[in-house]
């Protein structure tokens, strides 16, 4: 919290209940800003102190909370409204005055992009201490790459022989993503969606839809890789958080072999990321024998099969649950399981169940089986993700916005997502549980 000492004419609050502005007051007093704080003030040295460090960073989170889209309509509010500025920590007997011009904030930001690391850390704070008021914060956690637009024009021939100004963009490039599918009548569609500007990487508590690791990048940057880097980052900075982890989350983008193994292997954390077919030369229904079995075999999706001996007709198996010690996923009779009837029963080679080792195929089999109901359940909750974005989006004006470069993009993002946390450690800590993810609504 940037604690504010200054003198007061009177206290607004006595007049009027401070209604809309509760939202600020919960996340300035929940933000762990402190040591932000002091570098910032040590950085200003023996200069002049007209604008207060805490007062106009104070200000700067009122820009986010109230989705002001620039600095030119952040100073418009303040400079009409007297207890934002109040609350903020601006001197109230100056009135208008108190405003910094639009020149501090400029300087200030730049101030806090060469800082990002203490902007981070303000950040891997409140992940913290979220983990430990929220039970089970960290237990189900989701990956997405959003697209960041911006609004400058694509950089010409010799962009790269000029020097970054602050009004043009330099740093940003074009990022590509494909989405396929089947119709009902069996065609396929392909849709292509393209954008110039950035990439923000997201990993998510899918259960209260709040962020606990990101990265921002150029548009380009793959999804695979920086999902690594998060995972090692997690490791690195939150460690507690990553052992509570049961399941992780992600779309086709992310459906990699070595990111499946290694969330496994090395985390014991049971990968939930859909898988694209790579059997299309193959055909639509096709499948593949399972190893040491003549009578079992899969799809691309890991759905098992087994085939009567006498009639040859094609059963799907029953999924009887991962077997962690084996390193095996069990599959029953269907035969036996369902009860059903089957000719070939006694003569197959199935007999009661059949088990799959996770090493006939580490992208295909993984310990919760794509098969099984669960699996459907649980990567449903990926769309948490989703909704995450379309909060930064709507609630936090990353749709709308003036930015431009790679750093000031980093910082943007930053802000929105520390004071998403803020907002529901302080509705936690006052008992606000049931608007923890809303930015919006008064206490």
């Amino acid at each position: 919290m940037a604690i504010i000492a200054q003198r007061e004419l009177f206290g607004w609050d006595q007049i009027e209940a401070l209604g809309d502005l509760e939202r600020l007051r919960l996340v300035i007093e929940h933000m762990p800003d402190e040591k932000l704080m002091r570098v910032l003030e040590q950085s200003r040295g023996r200069g002049r102190n007209d604008y207060p460090v805490r007062a106009v960073w104070n200000s700067i989170l009122a820009g986010v909370v109230y989705e002001h889209a620039s600095v030119a309509s952040l100073r418009r509010e303040l400079r009409r409204n007297a207890q934002l500025r109040q609350l903020c920590g601006f001197d109230v007997a100056k009135g208008e005055d108190a405003v910094p011009p639009d020149y501090v904030y400029s300087r200030f930001l730049r101030t806090l992009m060469a800082r990002q690391e203490v902007v981070d850390e303000v950040f891997e704070l409140l992940v913290e201490q979220l983990h430990e008021v929220l039970d089970g914060f960290g237990r189900r956690l989701g990956c997405d790459g959003k697209p960041l637009r911006t609004h400058a024009r694509r950089r010409g021939k010799d962009a790269q022989d000029k020097e970054p100004d602050g009004r043009r963009d330099l740093d940003a490039d074009v990022g590509v993503k494909s989405y396929r599918g089947v119709r009902e009548d069996g065609s396929r569609w392909e849709r292509v969606k393209s954008w110039f500007g950035y990439k923000l990487h997201l990993v998510v508590d899918t259960d209260y839809e709040l962020p606990v690791a990101y990265e921002v990048t150029r548009a380009s940057a793959g999804e695979q890789p920086r999902a690594h880097k998060l995972l090692e980052r997690l490791e690195q900075r939150h460690a507690e958080l990553l052992e509570d982890c049961e399941l992780f989350s992600a779309d086709k983008g992310y459906d990699d072999t070595t990111l499946i193994a290694e969330l496994w292997d090395v985390h014991e954390i049971k990968p939930v990321i859909d898988i694209r077919n790579l059997w299309k030369e193959e055909g639509q229904d096709a499948t593949r024998p399972l190893t040491g079995s003549l009578d079992v075999v899969y799809d691309y999706r890991g759905t098992v099969y087994c085939h009567c001996p006498v009639t040859g007709r094609r059963r799907e198996m029953a999924y009887g649950g991962f077997e962690r010690e084996r390193g095996t996923l069990k599959y029953l009779c269907p035969a036996r399981h369902y009860e059903c009837d089957c000719p070939g029963k006694e003569l197959c080679s199935v007999a009661h169940s059949v088990r799959v080792p996770l090493s006939e195929d580490r992208r295909i089999f993984t310990p919760l089986a794509r098969s099984s109901y669960r699996w459907q359940r649980e990567y449903k909750k990926r769309s948490a993700v989703e909704r995450v974005n379309s909060r930064l989006d709507v609630s936090f004006g990353l749709e709308r916005h003036f930015i431009r470069g790679l750093n000031k993009m980093r910082l943007r993002c930053g802000l929105a997502l520390i004071v998403m946390l803020a907002m529901a450690l302080g509705r936690v800590r006052e008992n606000q549980q049931e608007h923890l993810r809303s930015l919006v609504r008064a206490a």
